[in-house]
């Protein structure tokens, strides 16, 4: 029985290289029969948390969009993809939202497998602390979280240099052995 995959790409660009790497672990964990979803977060409407705490009252957001189906993807899943482009050393704001959103039902998102995905146009692998570090804090409040992989995709800019890496062959791999 193959696990609940879900892919939050925080790619604002379609095609993008972290978007392309988020393709290459969906293929290898499909054909190694697990069930997988990719959400691109950017095309999705995510309102930013306002700290309201409507939801602390209520148990649901005081925001109507599309953040409350991809929580309940988010808890329904066994695996967690989190992948986003590198600004300025931390994760973009698409993939933030996504995650200050979950405050809603935080507590059922639990027993997780993480897997983190990073791309930038920076050369050196240590420019992706902050962002691996911003996955891992979201990680660190899943109660039964498990981190499996990070994938970076280092001194790619331009829409599609990653198909010209190994790193891709990489995501596939790290994909089929979910």
């Amino acid at each position: 029985m193959g696990k609940k995959v879900l892919i939050l790409s925080g790619s604002p660009r379609k095609g993008g290289n972290s978007d392309l790497l988020c393709d290459e672990f969906m293929r290898g964990a499909m054909e190694s029969g697990n069930e997988v979803e990719k959400i691109r977060v950017a095309s999705k409407k995510i309102a930013p948390c306002s700290a309201c705490y409507y939801c602390k009252n209520s148990g649901e957001c005081v925001h109507k969009d599309d953040m409350a189906e991809i929580l309940q993807k988010m808890i329904d899943a066994d695996v967690l993809v989190l992948a986003s482009p590198v600004y300025f050393y931390s994760i973009n704001a698409q993939l933030k939202a996504v995650i200050d959103r979950t405050v809603t039902r935080w507590l059922e998102v639990k027993n997780k497998e993480f897997y983190y995905i990073a791309t930038m146009a920076d050369e050196s692998l240590s420019s992706a602390k902050t962002t691996i570090d911003c996955f891992r804090g979201y990680a660190d409040c899943v109660e039964g979280a498990v981190e499996r992989g990070i994938i970076i995709g280092n001194g790619v800019y331009e829409s599609g240099t990653i198909k010209d890496t190994p790193v891709m062959n990489k995501a596939y791999e790290m994909g089929r052995n979910v």
